[in-house]
């Protein structure tokens, strides 16, 4: 008989062994919290135990996505960015099958319908050598829907095929950049492989880790998931003051998909990334900004 661990581990930082090796031998996440930050043998630290409570209590109501989060940003931190999305869509593979994301895709809401846009989803104008991209579905608040990822695709193998292209630059209209994944279509993968395999010849991730630093981002709004992930390959990203950021996968029994694991963990180490995602929460830009996710602000 198997005897699982607790879903999380609670140290005080100092008592925190030195050596990496160790978080990596660990099954379940581990929370440090201290006055000492510079814990490197953690998956996030906290400056209390009450933070920390706070943590665990989420972790705990989705255990095997939380595993699987700091298995992933352990192993991937020192890859080369294409096999790191390559074990992340690997990961988020494992857990479309899991029994966390089945519990949430029956307790979800009806997704409402949302009417077909009009025009192209993402609207490119060309002036020069600079590109000005513009996503087009504000009814649907930008979600990233099959049609909606497939025009990212074409619009980052512009910069694949043609070198003349010096900047590419992108924003949303409507209320927000994009809320992310289109939660209606969440759950409509034939299966694992499949959806893995899709991730792995139609990912914008792919294309933004390959050609982002030709790429200027403008967000605005909400930019949930991977509204967020696929910004954060890109060489600059601005954001208005009122923009807001999060993560909400955990809760669904997933992790970030989109290339978040990767993008965002290099802008922001993935400690930073754990403790976010384990908490859920709204961060302001100004956070943001501090945590270097974003390069400016605008108004």
């Amino acid at each position: 008989m198997v005897v699982a661990p607790d879903p999380v581990l609670i140290l005080p930082a100092k008592e925190v062994p030195a050596a990496f090796s160790w978080l990596a031998a660990q099954p379940r996440p581990v929370i440090a919290y201290g006055k000492d930050v510079s814990v490197t043998a953690a998956d996030t630290v906290v400056h209390d135990i009450a933070a920390a409570e706070q943590l665990a209590k989420r972790v705990s109501a989705a255990p095997l996505a939380a595993l699987v989060l700091v298995q992933v940003l352990r192993s991937t931190e020192a890859l080369p960015l294409q096999q790191a999305l390559d074990v992340e869509s690997l990961a988020y593979a494992s857990l479309q099958e899991g029994s966390e994301f089945a519990r949430w895709l029956a307790q979800r809401e009806a997704p409402a319908s949302v009417p077909d846009g009009r025009g192209d989803p993402i609207v490119l104008t060309r002036t020069g050598t600079e590109v000005n991209a513009v996503l087009n579905r504000p009814d649907n608040r930008n979600a990233m829907t099959t049609e909606m990822r497939d025009a990212w695709v074409a619009m980052l193998q512009l910069l694949e095929h043609d070198s003349s292209i010096e900047c590419l630059k992108v924003s949303g209209a409507g209320a927000c950049f994009s809320v992310g994944g289109d939660i209606s279509e969440f759950g409509t993968f034939p299966d694992a492989a499949t959806a893995h395999w899709v991730r792995s010849v139609r990912s914008p991730a792919r294309l933004m880790a390959r050609y982002g630093q030709r790429v200027r981002m403008q967000l605005h709004g909400a930019c949930i998931g991977s509204g967020i992930e696929l910004p954060a390959f890109a060489g600059h990203v601005a954001a208005s003051h009122k923009s807001f950021f999060q993560l909400p996968e955990l809760q669904m029994g997933l992790i970030p998909g989109a290339g978040g694991t990767v993008g965002i963990a290099r802008r922001i180490g993935r400690q930073r990334l754990a403790g976010w995602v384990f908490s859920g929460r709204r961060l302001r830009a100004s956070e943001a900004l501090a945590w270097g996710l974003v390069d400016a602000l605008t108004d």
